[in-house]
Order: C-alpha cells, then structure tokens, then sequence
C-alpha cells in the first residue's frame, strides 16, 4: 500500500463514509469501526488480516505466556494478560524484510542507513503532522536506554524524579539503573478518571531534576490534552525541570479521543525543555527487536545525552523496524479498531456480568486498568499479604495476592497493581492485545470466579 492509499484510507474511515460502512456491518461502536476497516481494505483488493483467530506463543520463551505457565503451571493459564506486548501474527511485511535481508548470508558491522530515519520522520509526519528535524533523532536500542541515559545527563545520583502515579512500573527500574529516586505525584481519580493534582505536582516539581511523563499514560489510558501538557510543562519550566516524554503507546488511541505530541505544543520554550522517547515496539509488537530513537528541539540536551547513549542496534533489528513503519500501516490500521472493540467488549461486559470489578474505557494503550478493590476485599487478600510478609524475606502486597487468585480461580495472569507506584493498590493491570476470543474466556472465567464471591 502507497502513503497516498494509507491517507486516503484513514480519511475515509473518519468521514461520513465510514459512518455509512458501520451502519451495514456492525453496531456503530468500534466492534463496527473494525469491520468497517476490513471491509475497506477488501474493498480496495488490499490484504485483509486476521486478529480474531488466536495465535499461540507458548514454547517461545514468551515472557507473558511462558512466565507465568513456568509459575503457575499450564494447566493453570488459559490467557496470559500481563506485560504489555500483542499476540497477534506480525504484519506480514516485517516477516518478508527479514526473509529478505536473511538471504544475504553475512553479518559484519552494519552502518545505520539513512532510509531508517527517514522512516521515522516519515511515520511521525504523516500519522501526527509532527515535523522532526532528521539531525535531531538519536537512535537506541529502547526506550528505557533513552531514558536511563538521560536521567544520568539530567538528574544527579540520589536526586529525585517526579512521576504522575500509577505509572508504568518500569520507570522505577531505569531510576534504579541510575541511582535516582522515585518522586511520585498522585494523581486524582473519579470512577476510573484520571487527572493531574497540579498543586501536588508543583509541590513535587520544586524539588526534582526531571519529570517523566508518560503520554498516552500507562496503565490509566490518559490521552492528555496540550492544555493539561501546557500546564505541566510551565511548572517544569519555572522549577528548571527537564521533561522526558514516554509516548511509546502513541500509536494506540481510541475512538473519540486525541494523542498530542509533547513536542508539538506551541509554547516554544516548553517544548525545548523537554526530549520525546518513542519506538516502533508497541505498535508492532516488536520489543525483541531491540530498537527505538529520541529526539529534542533542544541541541544542547542532545549533546548532554548523547554521551551516555550506546545504541548496540542489531541489523534485523533496523530493517523489522523500517518495514513496519513504511509498509505496515495498512495492517495497523485494521488492528486499531479491533483494539478499540476490546475495551468496548471489556467495558460493557464487566458492567453487566461482573460487579465487583470495575473499569473505565482507556482513551489510549491497549492496557485496561481494572478496579478490584472489591475482590481484594472478599479474598482477604490484605490479610493474607500481611500474613505472607511477615513469614517471606520480602513484602507481598493485596495485588499480589489478587494475581495469584485471578490465575488460581479463573485461569487469567493479570499484573498486580501495586507495582504502579502510590495509586496502584485495589487495581489489576489487563492487556488487550490479544483476540478477542481470548478476551472473552478471560471474562467469562473471571464473571463465574468472581459470582462465587457474592
């Protein structure tokens, strides 16, 4: 598929066009966006591609299916739900560049072509009318390099870094790897809506070198306005704050809502605060590939980086990564509303089947953060955790313990809340990118495991 085809595809699918195909296939919500998109791509002899059929990883060393079968035993998992990479059956263009690049049969040093990079620029460009300058892109080998190189360049050993909580749980290991200190800003929550507690935030600010925002966030969904982003930014800027921007789930957003870029706020010197971590894993599935890039506005940020930056990138790294991004729109952009029918089918189901697990429909990832404050109370599960604390060498929280029972009583491996930092108790962690088919197992076994709590 050409970029022209891809842009008239996605105009298609927001135009009264696409309002027309839903209103023959579907229901009008986003289970009908998705059909709505196949019957497109079909319409127009492109490839149609299959999300609902599951596709088995287990026996691929997988982390979110082997790891927990090797903890719990298979009998146990009948849907791995935990860290956040997809199920699905690459994008066939991936698999037939690697094929490609594999018949010449010799792998000495590589230098990184410049038709990755104009990949990138390109992505960025036509998916978000965000322009980065070429020369401002610094390749590495994720986004947790990125990031651990910058806290080094910004945030001295032992100083602090403002978090806005729950947050992803691996940012607490890149301020480990670099010797800094957890900061966490709670952010307040009404029935499952998230938002800034700006006088905490600039409470926090005044005392911290670097603020990692997490835009759209993990594990709430948040998809923050530039006006909430404005606001965070002028804060950073009066408190001489440096601002990295995790938007690695950019690409995952839902129906109705919006991704802006950190980069792309109109207050200049806000955005020259700041240095955006981005990468093609999510969107792809592609974390085993071991590549992402930043960029800043900022040169001399750049320079103060750059230093602690090694990107040991592979060749087949570089060349799955360009191929997604240059020839896999297409695929994606059947994928996206499948996504999005996920957390319409996870909303609507547990409000009718389970109550005492709650949810709110995410505005980005493909992450759903579930309230089951009210299970960890019929399990005593705070009771057990204390109990397991005090005969363990190590603490064992109520989500811990939520987790072990969600995989004992109904077959599903969620992530524990508690390792989101301050705001993360009462809460379970579900990735959606997987078939739907699974999705329903997942919550037909956790509607009858939870019926026996009532």
């Amino acid at each position: 598929m050409s970029q022209h085809d891809g842009l008239n595809r996605r105009a298609f699918l927001k135009n009264a066009g696409m309002t027309a195909l839903v209103g023959a296939v579907g229901t009008g919500t986003s289970l009908g966006s998705a059909a709505a998109s196949t019957a497109f791509a079909a319409q127009m002899g492109e490839e149609v591609f299959d999300f609902d059929t599951p596709y088995s990883r287990i026996g691929t060393d997988c982390i979110k299916w082997d790891r927990p079968i090797a903890t719990y035993g298979k009998e146990n998992i009948k849907v791995g739900m935990g860290i956040a990479d997809m199920d699905f059956q690459a994008a066939p263009c991936i698999g037939r560049a690697l094929a490609a690049r594999c018949e010449h049969e010799n792998w000495g040093y590589l230098a990184t072509p410049d038709s990755y990079i104009e990949a990138i620029v390109n992505w960025n460009q036509r998916r978000y009318g965000l322009t980065i300058d070429p020369e401002s892109i610094v390749l590495t080998t994720g986004v947790h390099p990125g990031l651990i190189a910058s806290l080094h360049a910004f945030a001295p050993p032992g100083s602090r870094v403002l978090l806005t909580t729950p947050t992803y749980n691996g940012f607490y290991g890149d301020l480990r790897a670099s010797n800094t200190i957890a900061e966490d800003s709670l952010m307040t929550e009404v029935n499952g809506r998230y938002a800034i507690d700006f006088d905490d935030f600039e409470r926090r600010a005044s005392r911290v070198n670097v603020f990692i925002l997490c835009n759209p966030q993990n594990p709430t969904g948040n998809c923050w306005s530039a006006e909430d982003m404005t606001r965070m930014g002028e804060i950073c800027l009066r408190h001489r704050v440096v601002v990295l921007a995790d938007e690695i789930h950019c690409d995952f957003v839902m129906a109705g809502q919006k991704y802006t870029p950190f980069a792309s706020l109109p207050n200049k010197e806000i955005v020259d605060n700041s240095l955006t971590f981005k990468a093609a894993s999510k969107t792809f599935s592609l974390a085993a590939m071991k590549a992402a890039w930043f960029f800043s506005t900022n040169p001399d940020y750049l320079d103060r980086v750059r230093p602690f930056n090694r990107a040991d990138l592979s060749t087949l790294g570089m060349v799955a990564n360009r191929a997604a991004i240059t020839e896999g729109e297409g695929w994606f952009d059947q994928l996206l509303p499948y996504i999005d029918g996920n957390h319409d089918l996870v909303e609507s189901y547990l409000k009718t089947n389970t109550p005492l697990v709650k949810y709110a429909k995410a505005q980005g990832t493909y992450l759903a953060w579930l309230d089951v404050s009210e299970v960890i109370d019929r399990i005593g599960a705070k009771q057990t955790a204390t109990e397991e604390s005090n005969t363990t060498s190590s603490m064992v929280t109520p989500e811990q313990v939520a987790e072990r029972w969600f995989v004992e009583n109904a077959g599903v491996a969620l992530n524990a809340g508690s390792s989101y930092g301050t705001g993360g108790a009462g809460h379970m962690r579900m990735n959606l990118g997987t078939s739907r088919q699974l999705v329903q197992v997942a919550l037909d076994n956790i509607a009858t495991a939870t019926s026996r709590l009532t």
